[in-house]
């Protein structure tokens, strides 16, 4: 019986509560007709960034597709599976039983080098590449391929089973400026290879999204701009934008009409923070979520807060105690389910009340 009591009391005090929140006096600072105030929650001004932000789709993949040119003549001896990384250093494929390796550099092979005859760019980058595969201790790496050079190409060949000339080409090296994954082998073992073809498809090895955003949205795509991803499993997993383009693809769609202009895009590239999150998924449908606009260190209120005045505009509920100010505020961005507000009385911390629906 005591705990019917109790729970009658706490009824009773409940109700209180709720008739001293609805139905207190409504002070009318903004020149409307006043009425009791109708709230059941208040909420608090608070300040910081408000950021509203726009949904595009993608694709999670590996980046774009690039081909390697081969230089050797011969039989194709041995390749690897698609889905197979290759770093700096390692074996693409190999024709008559020699291996061509993978280095880094974003000049292509495109000629012997050797001593006396060789200097550039293409010289500087091997010589790059041999000193991080451990080879040639005191070379110095510039442009010109001295017979420090050649000695370091030396070591180079012995470790890899090539014969030892101190001299290379084409047949033996492809340059590229990162470590590789295999999309597409386009030759299989036994078949001949040929200078000039492409015997491999391959892409990056980082996880990143790319979209093709219309150049009307180019706005939000700001290179180093934080963004959302969310992945078909319904995972959302933070990201950002790693390169913008700056060249427009026009995309004639198929059934578009007659004079319409056609689609035109720039290519956006996003890397995520931890691209473990997005598992095994390759070239799969995402959507990304970027920021279109951002007001910082604004005050702001919960959109159901504010209240629609009789000769246009809006106010808020300014809850002092048991009283109730409506006053009339100006409004700025929409975002988050917030909103923007500025006005006479209205200060971070500031108590307004929030309508009943």
């Amino acid at each position: 019986m005591n705990r019917l009591y109790v729970a009658i009391g706490v009824l009773v005090l409940t109700l209180a509560i709720v008739a001293s929140i609805t139905a207190v006096t409504v002070r009318d600072d903004g020149g409307q007709n006043t009425s009791e105030a109708a709230f059941t929650r208040t909420a608090r001004v608070t300040r910081g960034d408000l950021v509203d932000t726009e949904t595009v789709d993608g694709t999670l993949g590996y980046g774009d597709e690039k081909s390697l040119i081969n230089g050797a003549s011969g039989k194709v001896t041995w390749t690897r599976e698609d889905g197979s990384t290759v770093s700096r250093g390692q074996t693409l494929y190999a024709v008559n039983d020699d291996p061509v390796t993978l280095m880094y550099g974003s000049v292509p092979m495109y000629r012997a080098l050797s001593v006396g005859v060789s200097e550039g760019r293409d010289v500087e980058q091997l010589e790059a590449n041999l000193k991080a595969l451990g080879h040639g201790d005191d070379l110095t790496v510039d442009d010109d391929f001295t017979t420090a050079t050649a000695d370091a190409v030396k070591a180079w060949q012995d470790d890899r089973g090539l014969p030892v000339t101190g001299r290379v080409d084409p047949k033996q090296i492809i340059f590229f400026p990162e470590a590789v994954r295999i999309t597409s082998t386009k030759i299989f073992t036994g078949a001949a290879a040929r200078p000039g073809s492409v015997i491999l498809t391959v892409t990056g090895t980082k996880r990143q999204v790319s979209v093709n955003l219309d150049t009307s949205e180019q706005q939000f795509a700001r290179q180093g701009a934080k963004v959302n991803v969310q992945l078909p499993d319904g995972t959302t997993v933070p990201g950002k934008i790693a390169k913008v383009g700056t060249v427009a693809t026009v995309q004639k769609q198929s059934g578009t009409p007659d004079g319409q202009p056609p689609e035109s895009t720039i290519a956006v590239d996003i890397t995520l923070d931890d691209p473990r999150k997005a598992g095994a998924l390759d070239r799969a449908p995402v959507s990304v979520e970027m920021e279109s606009t951002r007001h910082e260190n604004v005050l702001s209120v919960p959109v159901e807060a504010l209240i629609a005045l009789r000769d246009g505009g809006y106010g808020l509920q300014l809850v002092q105690g048991t009283t109730v100010r409506l006053t009339p505020v100006k409004t700025g961005l929409f975002a988050q389910g917030r909103v923007e507000i500025s006005g006479a009385g209205v200060a971070e911390g500031t108590i307004v009340g929030v309508p009943s629906k």
